[in-house]
């Protein structure tokens, strides 16, 4: 990434700003904005996050929010509602309150004199999801937003439920808030009272998952702040960015579809990271992309943005499987619109073994996948390959799967949109679960997967109400696969796998013994989207190169370090995945701040034995400055029995050397047909 030092207009930083609300409470913000903003007002553009603006995402904001500010913005970072220097607590994600709270803040930040009345949402991940809750609430002064890698689906596209299917993500991301929000305010920033309102935070700290839990079927609580509920309450134009690497690709075509405002799309080769320094590449100069949007819509500058094909994706061409890559072949490519009428459906039939164009003669086809299937792919969402977190070579779990072959192809294939398998089946048990695989096959046998899904096979006629399935019965059901672009090179063959298991990511069915799945072959098929040449694409305007304000300064004390292994022992059977994610110790030298965090997430699974699946989590969290420490010691687990979930979560803090705090939930959740 190029470094910009010096901006069209100098910024200046207001570390640490009080928003008041109306209820008493105040959030905590960040202000960068040009020196004489108060002479000439700018549009203001917010982020808000539950990450700690002072210490948790300072790093990706010193190189982003500086860059926005110094080309006539105020960039406004905000900790929400019980998270960092704000006040409160924060109960869950995504909450009416926290809502609220976003509309009066961009309330009062329009009011400021620094600002002209106009405001811009914008955020990664979280900041996007509550950028598309926030608009479809329709503050008048929200005038554009721009989402990344987020979700307007709730249940079906975020880290809990798959097609039904409980994630890991589910245990994993309720365990990270919780650890997350284990820490106390900055004392410099919020003075003497800072241990007085981390003993609250502490007190009414508690594991989501419970919640989560409580809602295995999408119901009125995953309803809530999931926007393809009613696209129409979206009324301000909206840019939707995703990744082909990350958890959410899904949402930025189907807002496309959906949306009645204008809006644009991109979807890139990347994983969970913003476009600018993510993994796989090609990066982009992401920052200039999203200020030809802000100008356009917050200034009235006429970029040319908007006269551009509304969605720009990556088509990537095949490549090696690899747990990590800098960056993907392939090229940039533009649909004028989404649905695209030029995207045609190719049906390839499953027939003995074999895709072909033509069914053939219809015959049962059994599988039972041993349960440590799906290590080929430990994560339901890269974060750009740290540590190896993207899918390895599938061919291992291609053996423990039902597969159907193509032929070696004459010539490339193209596709873009979401495969659909469609499955006429049988189980032998009343509750099973599939994930389904599209896979590209090299010329040597390597196997990469390009695009999946899970499904819970109760749900195959209804997320929002389940039902048990009579063993032996026939049933059929479409499973959409994860929207994808990809080039089948020639020579290269395509694959669908179908397996019973996908540990750890799926967790297995609550039956004592394996599932047997039966696909009846020949009666079900695979529709390809296939996406013919568009000579367009070849004059499509080249992004700039990335660019950023300078990065933070600190200093390492304990470099960073991401590490995954799978391990078996061959005497019990146990299949056992540890995750190391270790962010390293660093001195914050701006603000005299020592942060340490790092977490070991294992988990465990025993052959033939689906109930002996466990996820264990543990999170240790520091900060110091001079005499002043204190950290956070959170441990996460999950087991299951064929009627419950059962949970255990501890938190202790400390002052120093003394623990100051302790406590333990434990709860059982009923199973639901999950």
């Amino acid at each position: 990434m190029k470094v910009v030092e010096a901006f069209p207009r100098p910024v200046r930083e207001i570390e640490n700003f009080w928003i008041p609300l109306s209820d008493g409470c105040r959030l905590a913000a960040r202000i960068w904005l040009p020196e004489n903003a108060e002479d000439e007002p700018v549009p203001a553009i917010l982020e808000c996050l539950p990450y700690r603006k002072r210490d948790g995402t300072a790093w990706r904001d010193a190189e982003m929010h500086p860059y926005i500010a110094g080309h006539g913005y105020a960039a406004v970072r905000v900790d929400l509602r019980g998270s960092g220097e704000s006040d409160g607590v924060l109960p869950d994600e995504y909450t009416g309150q926290e809502h609220d709270d976003c509309v009066e803040a961009i309330r009062w930040v329009a009011a400021q004199p620094w600002c002209n009345g106009k405001a811009g949402m914008w955020g990664i991940s979280w900041g996007g999801f509550n950028a598309l809750q926030v608009a479809a609430r329709r503050p008048p002064e929200l005038t554009a937003i721009v989402a990344v890698m987020a979700s307007d689906d709730r249940y079906h596209d975020d880290v809990h439920y798959m097609g039904g299917c409980m994630l890991h993500d589910n245990f994993a991301w309720a365990s990270a808030m919780f650890a997350y929000l284990s820490l106390p305010p900055d004392p410099k920033i919020v003075g003497e009272g800072w241990r007085e309102i981390w003993m609250m935070r502490l007190d009414n700290a508690r594991l989501w998952l419970r919640d989560w839990l409580a809602h295995q079927r999408r119901d009125d609580y995953w309803k809530h702040g999931s926007v393809c509920e009613d696209y129409s309450r979206i009324a301000c134009p909206v840019y939707a960015v995703g990744g082909w690497e990350d958890g959410y690709s899904n949402a930025v075509p189907r807002l496309l579809a959906g949306l009645d405002v204008p809006a644009k799309g991109l979807a890139g080769p990347w994983g969970h990271a913003y476009p600018q320094n993510s993994c796989p590449g090609p990066s982009i100069g992401f920052l200039q992309e999203v200020l030809r949007w802000w100008d356009h819509w917050l200034k009235g500058i006429d970029t040319g943005m908007m006269d551009e094909p509304a969605y720009r994706v990556w088509i990537n061409d095949s490549y090696p499987p690899a747990p990590f890559s800098p960056e993907r072949p392939g090229r940039w490519a533009a649909e004028p619109g989404w649905p695209s009428p030029r995207i045609t459906e190719r049906p390839l039939y499953l027939n003995d073994r074999r895709l072909e164009d033509a069914p053939g003669a219809e015959r049962p086809l059994t599988i039972c996948s041993p349960q440590e299937t799906g290590v080929g792919a430990l994560e339901w969402c890269s974060y750009g390959g740290a540590g190896g977190d993207l899918p390895t070579d599938q061919r291992e779990d291609d053996s423990r799967s039902l597969c159907f072959d193509s032929t070696p192809l004459s010539e490339a294939l193209e596709i873009l949109g979401p495969p659909v398998a469609r499955l006429a089946f049988s189980v032998d048990r009343p509750v099973a679960s599939v994930a389904v695989r599209l896979c590209d096959v090299a010329p040597d046998g390597a196997s990469t997967r390009v695009t999946y899904s899970l499904f819970n096979l109760t749900h195959w006629n209804s997320h929002e109400a389940p039902e048990p399935l009579t063993p032996g019965r026939r049933y059929e059901t479409a499973i959409p696969l994860n929207h994808i672009a990809h080039r089948f090179l020639p020579g290269h063959r395509l694959r669908l796998a179908v397996s019973t298991c996908y540990w750890p990511q799926m967790w297995p069915s609550p039956e004592p013994e394996p599932v047997t799945l039966t696909l009846f072959a020949s009666a079900g098929r695979l529709d390809l989207p296939v996406r013919p040449p568009r000579p367009e694409d070849d004059l499509l305007p080249a992004f700039a190169e990335p660019e950023g304000a300078p990065p933070l300064a600190a200093r390492t004390l304990r470099p960073d370090r991401t590490q995954r292994t799978v391990s078996q022992d061959l005497a019990t059977g146990e299949t056992r995945i540890v995750m190391e994610k270790d962010s390293g110790a660093f001195h914050m030298e701006a603000i005299d701040l020592d942060v340490d965090s790092s977490a070991v997430e294992t988990y465990r699974v025993r052959a033939g034995d689906p109930l002996s699946a466990r996820g264990d989590i543990a999170y240790r969290q520091g900060l110091g400055r001079g005499d002043w420490r204190v950290r956070t010691e959170t441990r996460t687990s999950i087991c299951l029995t064929a009627t419950a979930f059962q949970v255990t979560a501890n938190l202790d803090a400390y002052e120093g050397d003394r623990r100051v705090f302790g406590k333990t939930e434990s709860f059982t959740v009923p199973r639901d047909l999950t």
